[in-house]
């Protein structure tokens, strides 16, 4: 008979769901950022490359302190989110479409992961975690900073230059 599963376990179920995101977003930056057009968004993918390398090196931090192993676990939402963004680049290349489409899809990013980053951060202190949430939250408060970033160029510049 197995031990019923408690927040420690969905907590640890959704950091190795996170951490597999992670991974997979680090490696679809580049191809993003060499496929639009605009030098805003080009360095704002470049920037947020840089910074998924480190919340990469901050959920191993977490998952050292949960004194649990680094592991990943296959997310379908962002793999989705990926290929949608590797339709938009293959539709609409060579298009002024094509920089808010990328731009949309990146932000599709951020916001699952200001999701999946907020609900472990309340788990985390629920469980008296309070060095996971805090790791957790300079996570969150970047991402946060990346979508408001985005928000900005699709306001001022790459929606416009589409339309």
């Amino acid at each position: 008979m197995t031990e019923p599963k408690n927040l420690n376990d969905l907590l640890y179920e959704t950091l190795k769901d996170i951490y597999f995101a992670e991974k997979q977003i680090v490696s679809a930056l580049p191809k993003m950022a060499e496929a639009v057009q605009s030098p805003e968004l080009k360095q704002a993918f470049q920037t947020h490359e840089g910074q998924t390398e480190t919340h990469i090196e901050r959920l191993e931090q977490v998952f050292e302190l949960l004194g649990k192993p680094a592991q990943q676990k296959t997310c379908n939402a962002i793999l989705g989110i990926i290929e949608e963004g590797k339709e938009v680049m293959e539709e609409f290349k060579g298009t002024d479409a094509l920089d808010p489409g990328l731009l949309a899809g990146a932000q599709a990013v951020e916001h699952y992961e200001i999701s999946r980053y907020g609900t472990m951060i309340t788990w985390a202190k629920t469980l008296g975690l309070d060095d996971v949430a805090e790791l957790l939250a300079m996570t969150l408060d970047e991402e946060e900073e990346t979508d408001e970033l985005l928000s900005e160029i699709a306001e001022t510049t790459v929606n416009a230059r589409a339309a």
